[in-house]
């Protein structure tokens, strides 16, 4: 008879023994203490907290080496961390990009490197820096012009840093905002590489009045081109939504100019939109994920007819249902229908793998985008995924069979990897691989946030909460 003994490896003991001394710390009664002590507990916890995130970049490197996301459950390290510990995927992206610089490294041959910002690991390791000031570090560090060399970089790191154990972080930021203006005075004129890393459109988040900011930076003959089309359909009494036929070809008449009380950036707002409308309706776009390209927006009956309420793009944009009724006027129509009970598509079924048009835009309407928990991957972006069967395995090409996945996702479907189901709410269900299986949420809401805001009476069963 063989007897099999697990012996905990140094790491699992020194975990226990952390958590051992965090409950005995929980455990103690703070009444009998003065508020000098009470200061001073706070300055070690302070202390503490600016030092185990080092303990987590350590950790990351191992992992990389020693398997992959995909023989995980997941198609990225980013989507590792945000399903297995349901942290946002900004998040994850700001704990592995902070290892990648401040954890400990290998080169090709095996023999250990030190962290890309060695200053700012040490003084983290030592407690004396924090997250926030470790954020306007890496910020100012990765914003370095091209020319300045790795030793005058790293002169720079340990400027900052020193700074940093001084200092708050926004004396730490402004700073650092100086020193760059400054570089930049010294520098050689930018380039086309320089400009070309620089290039780049950015919208935010749209606000709760529906409007959606812009900013970014334009290479010489991209804003050269708008320059050219803002000169036409930007000036005085063209492309004006005020007038009852806005004049968007030839030139106004001179009470449209006069009438024309708009500002330089509305006119050139107004002069997007045109010709954004005037490319979709060119018919020159081609398909995109099997339907023309063109905007597609979901919305119920009762606001239509109630000239109240919103509707939503396949893009993921609120739109209000005013402006929905306009833009429907110029546009072709689908009516997607639901059962009232069950919330079930109704009459479109198809005998072959590849969903038909009307399909797509069935599923657009109903999920909104990727269906898999936590995907922010917009309708525009999905593919229509067999959810309740795949096809190879007789599944069949109906509208209550189907759902919206992105590609990524997709393909993360398969033996030993995700499966998905319909539910009996009609809802997609996505069952995570063993490895990323917390008992999280099956069911994304992301596209329909709405759905969160039932009442529990509304609600059929928690099939959505967890297996």
């Amino acid at each position: 008879m063989y007897v099999r003994i697990m012996l905990a490896t140094p790491a699992q003991v020194a975990m226990a023994a952390l958590r051992a001394a965090h409950e005995s710390l929980a455990a103690c009664d703070l009444e009998t203490l003065t508020h000098r002590e009470l200061l001073g507990v706070l300055d070690e916890l302070e202390t503490l907290s600016c030092q185990l995130p080092v303990q987590w970049h350590r950790a990351p490197a191992r992992l990389t080496a020693e398997t992959t996301p995909k023989e995980l459950g997941a198609k990225s390290w980013r989507q590792v961390l945000a399903i297995r510990w349901r942290i946002s995927p900004t998040e994850a992206s700001r704990r592995l990009t902070e290892a990648e610089v401040l954890g400990p490294r290998r080169a090709l041959t095996g023999e250990p490197l030190e962290p890309l910002l060695t200053a700012t690991a040490a003084a983290q390791a030592a407690g004396l820096i924090n997250g926030e000031h470790v954020e306007k570090v890496r910020d100012a560090m990765s914003r370095l012009p091209g020319f300045v060399d790795t030793v005058t970089r790293e002169q720079i790191e340990r400027d900052l840093v020193r700074l940093a154990a001084g200092v708050g972080p926004k004396e730490l930021g402004k700073a650092a905002e100086t020193m760059l203006f400054l570089l930049d005075q010294d520098g050689p004129e930018p380039d086309d590489t320089e400009r070309a890393r620089r290039r780049g459109l950015h919208a935010g988040a749209q606000g709760r009045d529906g409007m959606v900011p812009i900013k970014g930076y334009f290479t010489p003959e991209a804003w050269a081109i708008y320059e050219a089309i803002f000169a036409k359909w930007a000036a005085p009494g063209m492309c004006n939504p005020d007038d009852d036929e806005p004049s968007i070809s030839g030139t106004p008449s001179q009470a449209q100019i006069d009438g024309d009380q708009r500002s330089l950036a509305q006119r050139q707002h107004d002069a997007l939109i045109a010709v954004g409308r005037n490319t979709l309706e060119s018919g020159e776009l081609g398909q995109h994920n099997g339907l023309p390209t063109s905007i597609i927006i979901r919305t119920t009956l009762q606001d239509l007819e109630s000239r109240a309420g919103i509707g939503t793009t396949g893009g993921g944009t609120i739109i209000p249902i005013k402006d929905v009724i306009r833009m429907a006027a110029h546009a072709h129509h689908y009516l997607a229908v639901f059962d009232g009970a069950t919330g079930s598509a109704l009459d479109l079924f198809r005998g072959r793998r590849v969903a038909s048009p009307a399909q797509r835009i069935m599923l657009i309407a109903r999920d909104g985008g990727c269906t898999k928990p936590g995907c922010t991957v917009p309708a525009y972006g999905s593919q229509v995924h067999h959810a309740a069967c795949d096809w190879a395995d007789d599944g069949q090409t109906n509208i209550d069979d189907l759902a919206l996945a992105c590609g990524p996702d997709n393909r993360m479907v398969g033996p030993n990897g995700w499966t998905t189901r319909i539910n009996a709410d009609n809802d997609v269900e996505w069952i995570p691989p063993e490895h990323l299986d917390t008992g999280q949420t099956r069911v994304n809401f992301y596209h329909r946030p709405e759905r969160l805001l039932r009442p529990p009476e509304e609600e059929s069963g928690n099939s959505e909460r967890g297996p």
